[in-house]
């Protein structure tokens, strides 16, 4: 699967970005007051552009996916509860998504990235591999934002980084469907298609997921004048 939204290279017209317009001649426009009660207003606010709160949004976006996946995962596959060290999924989703940790697991072996979403795929793993396989793509796609949460104008993200983000989780979705233990039997169970059940839903959420790095990758490349190169991939991660 390989997933593409040129059209989305539009919205970028669509974001102007701000500029400090001090020193022009004429009368200023009226201005409307910021309200400093407003819950929604941060003055950090002031110093971040449209694309700034682009990237956030897509960023927060991106992570409720992925704790999406989480949850889905967990109800398909119940007994990885049993292999880690908390065995209720809201823990487990908890600890992941509401807590800061810099993606750090003493039981993934603080692996985090690729290296975390390989390791749910070994057989020599014996622990929770929906927790391995989330906190991998979780920790890889943050990378891809430079493991920040918040941006300002003199922030800068590469579009390579967030390209290459968007084959990896291709290649994590195949591995979701094809990587089987030395019994034949799926690591991992995910999306169902034979019999009268079709349960695509993974395969979908996924394809948002790739979606949105991609798109996200040709804003930033358009934004910074920066090229991308695209890969080949043969069932090899690239790096971020």
């Amino acid at each position: 699967m390989h997933v593409r939204l040129r059209p989305f290279r539009v919205l970028l017209a669509a974001l102007p970005l701000l500029s400090g317009l001090a020193g022009c001649a004429g009368s200023a426009p009226e201005k409307t007051p910021i309200d400093q009660d407003d819950p929604s207003f941060s003055w950090q606010d002031l110093a971040k552009t449209d694309v700034n709160l682009f990237v956030e949004t897509i960023q927060r976006d991106m992570m409720g996916y992925i704790k999406q996946l989480m949850i889905k995962l967990y109800r398909r596959n119940p007994s990885q509860l049993h292999r880690g060290t908390v065995h209720q999924i809201d823990g487990n989703v908890a600890r992941v998504f509401g807590s800061f940790h810099n993606w750090e697991f003493q039981e993934l072996n603080r692996q985090k990235g690729v290296d975390c979403i390989r390791l749910a795929f070994q057989d020599s793993f014996t622990g929770d591999r929906v927790l391995a396989y989330t906190v991998g793509l979780g920790s890889m796609v943050m990378a891809s934002y430079n493991s920040k949460r918040e941006f300002f104008v003199l922030d800068s993200l590469d579009p390579q980084k967030l390209y290459n983000s968007a084959r990896n989780l291709e290649l994590a979705l195949w591995l979701l469907g094809h990587e089987r233990d030395a019994q034949g039997t799926l690591y991992l169970l995910s999306n169902e298609s034979e019999g009268s059940v079709h349960n695509l839903s993974y395969e979908r959420l996924f394809g948002k997921m790739i979606a949105l790095q991609d798109a996200m990758s040709q804003v930033v490349a358009q934004k910074t004048k920066r090229f991308i190169k695209q890969a080949l991939q043969f069932l090899i991660f690239l790096p971020i």
